[in-house]
């Protein structure tokens, strides 16, 4: 569990060292047609944006997904689950959320355990037990534990900020602001292929870095609750519903208890290991407790 801690924090630095270089990669190839300039624009640009989004990307990534703070009035159930799993654990108490939305999911977000926010669905209300509820949140609570949400809201970041910035750069590819200079077909290809390979190469990382981040809450959660069965049966009732979320955003897609987006591109660059997968696994930690 520690070393997985210290390879989450490890991980944190080369993920936002491996943004400033994609992004001034990308500025680098638009500075061979339009001017060094923009190489240094891109590269001061990502250096801001990474501190930036290190402090305000879980405020927004709770925002771009409509969920709305919680007290224990609010939501007794659910905060009561939330409070007793952070003494367990001997965390800070988050704060708490909920998304309107039938779908059942959760989600945790935050810098560090002492700026932590957790998130449910109206949907996992409704359908789970409060043993499987809890079970739930125990795994998000481990996503907390395990500093997984540091790494999860910078990939979050990253994945929003190549997805714009290689939209301007296909575009720019097409659209010259220059009328004094030839366009030339070299420059109009990179320029195209870095923005078509940029996003792609950013849900790669997204996808290899939250799935096996899920088996691991998936673990820790287990562990927390001396339930493995319980986040099985969870899981299992998931699969059954659907997970698909109302409010479709990629860039947060990882940071879900399970996968919220539809087919197509969704299942090829899933951030979620198959549910028949985590299940197995859950049952297999259940033998040995």
């Amino acid at each position: 569990m520690y070393s997985a801690i210290a390879s989450n924090k490890r991980n944190t630095v080369f993920i936002m060292l491996f943004f400033v270089v994609l992004v001034a990669g990308l500025g680098w190839v638009a500075s061979l047609y339009y001017g060094t300039g923009i190489f240094w624009g891109a590269l001061i640009g990502a250096a801001i944006y990474t501190l930036i989004q290190y402090f305000a990307a879980a405020r927004l990534a709770l925002a771009v997904n409509g969920a709305h703070e919680i007290t224990k009035a609010d939501n007794p159930r659910l905060y009561r689950i939330v409070e007793n799993l952070s003494i367990t654990d001997g965390l800070p108490m988050p704060k708490v959320y909920v998304i309107d939305d039938p779908s059942p999911n959760a989600f945790a977000t935050g810098r560090d355990p002492g700026n932590a926010y957790v998130a449910a669905t109206t949907g996992i209300l409704d359908l789970m037990s409060d043993r499987e509820l809890t079970a739930v949140m125990a795994h998000e609570m481990g996503h907390v534990k395990n500093y997984d949400i540091r790494v999860m809201m910078i990939v979050f970041g990253m994945v929003s900020a190549i997805g714009f910035i290689a939209d301007i750069l296909l575009r720019l590819s097409f659209f010259s602001g220059s009328d004094n200079r030839d366009r030339s077909p070299l420059f109009l290809i990179l320029g195209i292929a870095a923005a078509i390979i940029s996003p792609i190469v950013a849900m790669l990382v997204q996808a290899a870095i939250s799935r096996q981040r899920e088996y691991l809450a998936d673990a820790t959660g287990a562990m927390t609750t001396r339930d493995a069965e319980g986040l099985a049966t969870a899981l299992e009732k998931i699969g059954q519903v659907g997970s698909t979320m109302q409010r479709q955003n990629s860039s947060t897609a990882h940071l879900f208890f399970a996968n919220p987006l539809k087919g197509g591109l969704a299942n090829a660059f899933s951030t979620h290991p198959p549910i028949e997968e985590r299940v197995a696994r859950l049952r297999s930690i259940g033998k040995s407790m």
